[in-house]
């Protein structure tokens, strides 16, 4: 996939195709015809079974959806974000788990695509990007959740090394991932002195604790890493020693509106699903989609999805035209926190809709129900976004 330098319509940022460009129209139905044949099919059976789908992952990476947001010369896409989420959302509507897997992939590969030095970018970017590998972020600790300022795993310099120790929590992709990007202390406590080490999953010393068992999102493995003596070459530092708070902010920002983007699928999903079968469902004589008590639920759904949908496409527009790091970060707290809440809604009323068919496993809607309960809480819960959008207020 090439850049297209024409951004004279639609909302491209600096270098990106346009929304409405052909290029970008080819990218959204690939990705619809992927969602159809290679999610759809499978995500029930894969769910059920809590099996990671690799062979799936591989195929996406492979169709170039990795790269998407990332600079052409280095193996990317140049894709805007919001194109980026255009695409994550066709997923999400499919398989909440898959749609997370290239978000946390596509995490793993932000902070060296804005943090790390020409010679990092040049040798170890492409083959990030190109669809075999697949990488993580080792961000929270068993005691630290979104204040990364108290991170304690540290790094002690030995020669021309690294040597981590410490104990990393919640980590998607756990003992999948072919790399992780740990988060970890290389200098004074506070902010000032974190710094992020790349680490190959093979490395001695790094151990995959037991997979949670979650209420939703089963295909997608969670686990604690504990990093015993692992010893990493000090030229796998991911950008400059103490850099690791700015990168982590990188991060957040990105992955708000990669969750808001999910929430968008979900709730899309399940209002379809919901308006279908209030139409074929027959209560007295006619479809219950009659009935007023229906018909205004259904009408809430699709206005706070449509609301939901310009928040967060109004977001992903200002980080594309690379506006100050403070609005970029207040719209992706402000999409995420209502992007979120809506999918919470939709669902429960999704449920609602089909009455005693919603509680069973024989329609989806019951699992969208709990995937959008994870997006109220991942990526910073809702009262951290709620406080950030408040702080910045006053």
């Amino acid at each position: 996939m090439s850049a297209v330098q024409d951004t004279s319509r639609g909302q491209a940022g600096p270098g990106h195709p346009s929304a409405d460009s052909d290029e970008v129209r080819d990218l959204l139905a690939l990705a619809e015809d992927l969602a159809d044949k290679e999610l759809e099919p499978r995500v029930d059976d894969f769910e059920a079974r809590a099996e990671f789908p690799r062979e799936v992952i591989r195929t996406l990476g492979r169709a170039g959806l990795f790269g998407l947001p990332f600079p052409v010369e280095y193996g990317g896409g140049g894709q805007s974000h919001q194109t980026y989420l255009r695409v994550l959302e066709i997923l999400a509507r499919r398989w909440l788990g898959v749609a997370q897997s290239v978000n946390i992939h596509i995490l793993s590969c932000q902070g060296m695509a804005a943090f790390g030095s020409e010679e990092q970018r040049t040798r170890m970017l492409p083959e990030m990007l190109a669809g075999e590998l697949l990488g993580a972020n080792c961000l929270s600790e068993p005691e630290v959740g979104s204040d990364i300022a108290a991170i304690t795993c540290a790094a002690v310099r030995d020669g021309d090394d690294y040597v981590i120790n410490g104990t990393k929590a919640w980590t998607s992709h756990a003992g999948q991932a072919d790399y992780y990007n740990v988060y970890c202390r290389t200098g004074v406590p506070g902010a000032g002195g974190l710094s992020v080490l790349r680490v190959d999953a093979g490395t001695p010393g790094l151990q995959v604790q037991r997979l949670e068992r979650k209420m939703a999102v089963r295909s997608s493995p969670t686990a604690a890493i504990v990093f015993d003596d692992v010893r990493v070459p000090a030229d796998r530092m991911v950008g400059r020693r103490g850099k690791g708070f700015l990168l982590a902010l990188g991060l957040f920002d990105l992955g708000r509106l990669a969750i808001a983007t999910c929430a968008l699928g979900i709730a899309h999903a399940a209002m379809r699903y919901a308006i279908a079968y209030a139409k074929s469902r027959r209560q007295f004589g006619r479809p219950i989609a009659e009935f007023q008590g229906v018909g205004f639920i259904l009408a809430d759904m699709s206005t706070q999805i449509e609301a939901a949908r310009a928040l967060t496409w109004e977001a992903a527009r200002t980080m594309d035209r690379r506006e100050h790091p403070a609005a970029v970060t207040l719209a992706a707290c402000r999409a995420k926190l209502f992007a979120t809440d809506v999918a919470m809604r939709v669902t429960t009323d999704a449920v609602q809709v089909l009455g005693a068919y919603g509680f069973v496993q024989d329609h989806p809607v019951e699992r969208w129900m709990r995937e959008a309960k994870l997006l109220q809480i991942i990526e910073g819960t809702n009262q951290i976004q709620r406080m950030l959008i408040s702080r910045s207020l006053t």
